[in-house]
């Protein structure tokens, strides 16, 4: 076929769209295959969508600025060839309906027969193509499931909210066929949510007189603050706190850190030290390293460590080391200086910061004693390390106790309590500390 689709692309499993920074490309354009069109960007990373096909950009679908679904098309290139180009998907006919509404009926004219409720997304959110192909199996019709409250972004309906909503479908009563003719349709009630919904963001009643200074919050700061308030909403937290003595690690890396300069080409930070405590920690608590799906558990096999990032422009980002208990302290080291590298470079790939289970946030880098930080949705438990700092300390001793001057440092665990309880959560940063405080002083790397 001369005409192709470009698809807006999943950026990672827990992206369903995409805002269109900046189109690269024009319409009438040539673009050769692997090349740049556009650049987008999700609540995680910036990145560019190259072309699928080498040829002409005949159209494009949307504008700068707007917020596109993954798997949508966004633009159509001609690949060569006189045939006549192919009549517009669905989802484009829905986009080009904005300008040519009388094109776009003689296109859902001539669209396959379907039943009306499953084939929009016209209401005012988007339904997931999972979420629609339950409500086709379930037989839930377009008006039923605009009823339903959602617990997702912007209360789109989950495969969670539909899964419930189809399991006590059967003790709702039905109040439609009861409905007198002459009398108006009653208002549905608004039925409860099983999940917290993250709270509206209300008009600002600060007063901006006199010394002040207002500053807008650029993209990123406003989708990390979504991001946040989400979790919050999402999760219980629930923080636990132990302090542990780390002089071994400390005096290790202190001997080895030149050696271990000249030998790998790295320099050697505490952070690969904490990955790899966390990683073997994880084996042992396997429900620390896992998500919530409605009432199921998903369990990782994967111990992938997400090392939360400052950036220079003070925001925040959180690349992942994967496979983090398969590497070595040699390549974890590695991976850690890759991805901090690029960080700051702003150079992340998508694959860089996606599939995460677990999230280490170094709180010490600042001087901070210990932090309370939020957990990374969909993950279970994030852990903060604080700053390492000498401390006299009563050490027990054959002969007696003693006081001596040890590396102290707070570590602390915040966890989804919906899950992870108490017991588990204090005993897997327990088993943390254990490690970083049985340190092998005399290990080779």
């Amino acid at each position: 076929m001369p005409v192709v689709e470009l698809i807006m692309p999943k950026m990672g499993e827990s992206i369903t769209e995409a805002t269109i920074l900046k189109w690269l490309k024009k319409e009438g354009d040539t673009v050769e295959a692997e090349e740049s069109v556009l650049e987008i960007a999700t609540d995680k990373v910036d990145s560019e969508v190259p072309a699928s096909h080498g040829g002409v950009v005949t159209k494009l679908l949307f504008n700068e600025g707007d917020v596109v679904a993954v798997g949508k098309a966004i633009a159509l290139i001609n690949t060569g060839g006189d045939a006549e180009a192919p009549k517009p998907t669905q989802a484009v006919a829905m986009q080009e309906s904005k300008t040519e509404p009388a094109a776009a009926a003689k296109v859902a004219e001539a669209a396959p027969s379907q039943p009306e409720e499953y084939t929009s997304n016209s209401a005012d959110r988007f339904y997931s193509p999972l979420v629609m192909s339950i409500a086709r199996e379930e037989k839930i019709s377009m008006t039923e499931l605009e009823r339903i409250p959602g617990s997702g972004k912007d209360q789109r309906v989950t495969k969670a909210d539909i899964l419930a909503y189809v399991e006590n479908r059967g003790n709702q009563p039905q109040k439609t066929t009861q409905q007198p003719a002459d009398q108006p349709a009653a208002q549905p009630q608004e039925q409860p949510t099983a999940k917290a919904e993250a709270p509206k963001s209300q008009p600002s009643s600060i007063s901006v007189s006199g010394n002040v200074e207002i500053i807008e919050m650029d993209r990123m700061r406003k989708l990390i603050a979504d991001h946040m308030v989400r979790s919050v909403a999402t999760s219980p937290h629930v923080t636990s706190f132990v302090e542990a003595d780390v002089t071994n690690m400390v005096l290790w890396r202190n001997k080895v850190k030149d050696k271990f300069l000249k030998q790998e080409g790295e320099k050697i930070t505490f952070t690969p030290l904490f990955i790899e405590a966390v990683a073997k920690a994880l084996k042992e608590f396997p429900y620390v390293n896992a998500s919530i799906d409605g009432t199921n558990i998903i369990v990782r096999k994967d111990r992938n460590i997400g090392m939360a990032t400052a950036l220079p422009t003070g925001n925040l980002i959180v690349p992942v080391i994967k496979g983090a208990d398969q590497l070595s302290l040699v390549g974890i080291t590695k991976q850690v200086n890759r991805l901090a590298d690029t960080a700051r470079k702003g150079k992340l790939k998508a694959e860089d910061i996606e599939g995460g289970t677990f999230t280490i946030s170094n709180v010490g880098t600042f001087g901070n004693l210990m932090g309370t930080p939020i957990i990374n949705q969909p993950q279970v438990a994030i852990m903060a390390t604080g700053v390492i700092k000498k401390k006299p300390v009563v050490l027990e001793t054959p002969s007696g106790d003693v006081i001596a001057i040890r590396h102290m440092m707070f570590l602390s665990l915040s966890y989804d309590h919906r899950i992870v309880d108490g017991a588990m959560g204090g005993s897997f940063l327990r088993r943390v500390a254990d490690l970083l405080e049985q340190f092998d002083a005399d290990r080779e790397f």
